[in-house]
């Protein structure tokens, strides 16, 4: 069993910190705690896709304790104008995780993939960290990058469309 007195610690070095989230595991119970509300249910007409079987992430426990609202203006910058409707033959890889988007693996190296690149399914894409844990990013698909929508080293958010990839034919 965890302690409240516990708990009340870690809501408050999370809420004191420049970290989004936080996640512990402690006595066979797993903890998240997160500044960032969960993303809005998605209508059945705009489904998204699983997320990649490689980086499946386990479900976790949300502790429901009441915290002091934190203001943000990052809501507000995620509802910016929305991007503009893709093409209906193109495939959108979704980040399965709030992180930081690495189009390559070191800041010199080149990109995984660019506009016009040809990829095979599960060859990687980008990375993407999340507490300070470098997560690579396979294609679901082969095909032909047709659009990278985030810019290298911008924080992204769970679902959020990173590339769009021509299937091929």
């Amino acid at each position: 069993m965890i302690d409240l007195e516990f708990l009340r610690g870690l809501i408050g070095a999370v809420d004191e910190s420049g970290i989004d989230s936080l996640e512990i595991s402690r006595g066979g119970t797993r903890i998240r705690i997160s500044k960032t509300p969960p993303p809005a249910p998605v209508s059945a007409q705009a489904a998204a896709p699983a997320a990649p079987a490689h980086l499946h992430m386990p479900p976790v426990h949300e502790v429901g304790l009441p915290r002091a609202a934190a203001p943000s203006a990052a809501p507000a910058a995620a509802e910016a104008a929305p991007a503009a409707a893709p093409a209906s033959n193109l495939v959108e890889i979704k980040s399965p995780m709030v992180g930081t988007f690495y189009r390559a693996p070191a800041p010199e190296a080149p990109a995984y993939a660019e506009v016009g690149s040809r990829v095979a399914k599960g060859q990687t894409l980008c990375i993407l960290e999340a507490m300070k844990l470098m997560n690579e990013l396979e294609s679901d698909v082969a095909g032909t990058v047709r659009e990278v929508c985030v810019e290298n080293g911008e924080p992204v958010e769970y679902g959020q469309v990173l590339f769009r990839i021509e299937p091929a034919a």
